[in-house]
């Protein structure tokens, strides 16, 4: 029963709701309720904050909900460890993936499924800041983000491939012609790009001011399905990280023109927790994306 109490809290703190949480738990929301009632009696100290709703967690609640996490998470790792003693690897591998690398995180996941067929695999689009946060709280297993430009704590760390950029705009521009553009010239440009909260966002006014330029961008969104309709209506154009514009595949009726002066590259790369052991599913993911030649980025 304490496991699944555990299991409980955790979530509760992600669904932020009794029903979605018991439903997630696959119990009814009086068992969820009374589970959670139970632990409070027995650690003689309040957990939830009550009301008509859930309303969150007390401060001693907090505390318990940092434990909570790491006692299920070792549990599943041991249901997972216990399972691929006796065959095939097995369970969830939950990653986190940022706009960005979405269109060649495939690389790493597919030979990861064809090597373990029987684990799950779910891929989140995620900020850099929710997947530090996801791994830090136990909710991914993984994570694939940017090396540099902003910090990240308290991960193991393996380089995947370089990013670089691109101008993206209609197949019939003329700038389509161009072998290569600079970051200024793409500055006077009609541009839709990421919004500002956006690390990729911030990477490209970094760029511009390498270049000494400023980008007032016509149109802001907060999705690539965004700005691949924007350009394609025109009279917009874009820039974009050269792996997402790859990924939609030969015969697009876009055109991406390298960026130069400066060439921007930004390290792409696969972190997971320093906690040790990691899950076993995690431990795969890291054995293969070190392995030489493992993926298609070694």
């Amino acid at each position: 029963m304490f496991v699944r109490q555990m299991h409980y809290l955790v979530a509760l703190a992600r669904e932020k709701h009794f029903g979605r949480a018991a439903e997630a738990c696959h119990v009814s929301q009086p068992t969820l309720s009374a589970g959670i009632r139970k632990l409070e009696q027995e650690l003689g100290l309040p957990i939830v904050v009550r009301g008509h709703r859930f309303l969150g967690f007390t401060a001693e609640g907090e505390r318990v909900l940092g434990w909570a996490r790491q006692i299920a998470a070792d549990y599943d790792s041991l249901r997972q460890e216990r399972a691929d003693t006796g065959g095939a690897l097995s369970g969830t591998l939950r990653v986190g993936a940022i706009p960005a690398v979405t269109a060649a995180a495939p690389a790493l996941l597919a030979p990861f499924i064809a090597r373990h067929p029987q684990v799950k695999v779910q891929m989140l689009t995620l900020t850099s800041a929710a997947i530090q946060r996801g791994l830090d709280e136990l909710e991914l297993d993984a994570g694939i983000t940017y090396l540099e430009n902003e910090p990240l704590n308290r991960v193991r760390r393996v380089d995947l491939y370089l990013e670089r950029y691109v101008f993206v705009t209609r197949a019939d521009d003329p700038l389509s012609r161009r072998r290569s553009l600079s970051w200024a010239e793409a500055a006077t440009a009609p541009l839709c790009l990421l919004t500002p909260d956006m690390q990729n966002r911030r990477i490209i006014d970094h760029a511009m001011r390498e270049a000494g330029a400023s980008v007032q961008p016509a149109i802001e969104t907060n999705s690539f399905m965004g700005i691949w309709a924007f350009v394609r209506r025109g009279p917009w154009t874009s820039i974009v990280p050269e792996a997402s514009f790859r990924g939609l595949g030969p015969g697009s009726d876009l055109a991406g023109i390298p960026l130069v002066e400066p060439v921007e590259v930004q390290p792409i790369g696969l972190v997971l927790s320093e906690r040790d052991p990691l899950p076993p599913v995690a431990g795969a993911l890291l054995k293969l994306a070190r392995s030489p030649g493992g993926t298609l980025f070694g």
